[in-house]
């Protein structure tokens, strides 16, 4: 085990990988953005369907 430890870490890292995990945290801060993008619409959507259903309540019943 001593030998495997030593060999994986004097080994120069694969770029490929590097490239890889470059690609994927690239790809994960954008859907980060997303998400925080999409909750931020969702909740102003949200405030407007609020608005909305005060607008459409009468204060007293229309007919009595």
């Amino acid at each position: 085990m001593a030998k495997a430890l030593y060999g994986h870490v004097t080994v120069a890292p694969d770029r490929r990988m590097l490239d890889e995990v470059t690609r994927l945290r690239a790809t994960v801060q954008a859907l980060e953005f997303e998400i925080t993008r999409l909750r931020a619409e969702n909740d102003r959507l949200a405030a407007a369907a609020a608005d909305a259903d005060d607008v459409l309540r009468l204060a007293e019943p229309a007919l009595t």
